[in-house]
């Protein structure tokens, strides 16, 4: 009673009573809307963080091996030594103009290295873009995996960008006349999956837009060739142009290869954007060369990077290079076996050896007149971090149409 009182004394003492009264409850109101909110977003971030987390999380292997076991493991190979180098490099593209030999590969605006020869010694001398990419998503300012060919006259450099353990993934593309820095324009995304323009298309339903690789045939049709982990490699048409999807609408897509096998536990806080539910399907990198009649795919399979000395991977779950081979470059390819490799097939051409160790992220290179298979591949006496990956290669001779890796 006597708080009503008061209450109404203040207002019939004061022409802006009403006023004050009215800002005392909203000071009230305010507050307590805001500390819904806030503990809404609160949440919101826990969970995202969370997420990020998990998924970004070392890989833990049940059955996994040391460091200090793979000399014994690795004593008597099939595989021949790579010929290594000093150059440091992760998912490297490598082209031979005239006498020189330019490599790109992961880094800043993607870097551009030159050298006599493919043994180097390798010199930077600048990167692809000037800038951060143009796609408004992922690790903008350090794109992935490059692609690097030229048609024309026209050097095309295509690359990804993302976050590691997500598909919310873009390739894009950039184009220059000439091979070096400088010179460079950004044309943006090609394809997008998770989110972005196109990508409630399949297969960027299904896949992740990462490591893309061009292949343009003898009788000029072109096609991009990509994918990791989610579903495996797919592969669509090019415009003419080789900067869109022949068709945005009705892509043709066809998937090439694929892991059916989950080679880990499920992720509880997956959700299909950022993490496998189903759990990772180790296959990436995809590349298709041509030899005598037959298109090649080659790709990695395996756990590649954020590998832990004392839980590495089981014994061959590392990072291997494996191919499968058709006489259309559309597939269906298969291995030695017969076995196609949307159904886990892949013949085995390169692997862990001595001090090589889990090879991966590979292209070939026709340099005269043999073909080169070139990759990154870690050297255990030196580390197993993301930017201990070095440079390696190793000619290639065909057996009874296979390619078999040489000394």
């Amino acid at each position: 009673m006597m708080i009503a009182r008061a209450g109404h004394l203040s207002r019939s003492m004061s022409p802006s009573g009403h006023r004050d009264e009215f800002r005392h409850r909203s000071l009230w109101k305010i507050p307590r809307r805001w500390v819904r909110m806030l503990s809404f977003l609160a949440l919101v971030c826990f969970f995202s963080i969370g997420l990020a987390l998990s998924i970004k999380r070392d890989q833990n292997f049940a059955n996994g091996q040391k460091l200090q076991d793979l000399g014994n493991d690795q004593a008597v190979s099939r595989f021949p030594p790579s010929r290594q180098t000093q150059q440091h490099t992760h998912d490297p593209s490598i082209l031979r103009v005239g006498d020189e030999y330019y490599l790109y590969h992961v880094g800043e605006h993607i870097f551009i290295h030159t050298a006599p020869s493919m043994a180097g010694p390798w010199k930077r001398v600048g990167s692809v873009l000037d800038a951060k990419s143009v796609i408004p998503k992922g690790d903008r300012a350090v794109p992935w995996a490059p692609d690097v060919i030229v048609v024309d006259g026209t050097y095309y450099c295509y690359y990804s960008v993302s976050m590691a353990g997500c598909r919310d993934s873009a390739i894009g593309v950039a184009t220059s006349n000439s091979p070096g820095p400088g010179n460079w324009y950004d044309h943006g995304a090609v394809i997008e999956t998770g989110t972005g323009n196109g990508s409630d298309i399949y297969p960027y339903t299904k896949s992740n837009a990462i490591d893309p690789s061009t292949l343009v045939t003898p009788d000029g049709h072109a096609y991009l060739t990509y994918g990791s982990y989610w579903n495996g490699i797919f592969q669509i048409p090019l415009s003419n142009d080789l900067l869109s999807p022949a068709s945005t609408t009705e892509p043709d897509a066809r998937q090439l290869a694929w892991e059916p096998d989950s080679l880990g536990m499920p992720n509880r806080m997956a959700n299909n954007i950022c993490g496998d539910p189903s759990g990772p399907h180790p296959i990436e990198g995809a590349y298709i060369s041509y030899n005598d009649g037959w298109y090649y795919l080659w790709f990695s399979h395996g756990f590649c990077c954020n590998l832990k000395e004392d839980n590495l991977p089981p014994a061959g779950q590392e990072y291997s290079i494996r191919v499968g081979r058709s006489q259309s470059s559309r597939g269906p390819f298969t291995d030695k076996s017969g076995k196609d490799l949307v159904k886990g097939g892949g013949e085995l051409v390169y692997g862990s050896n001595g001090e090589t160790y889990a090879p991966g992220g590979q292209a070939v290179l026709r340099d005269g007149d043999i073909d080169v298979l070139y990759y990154h591949y870690l050297n255990t006496s030196v580390g197993l971090a993301f930017q201990d990956a070095f440079l390696g290669f190793n000619p290639l001779k065909y057996v009874d149409g296979w390619p078999v890796a040489q000394a």
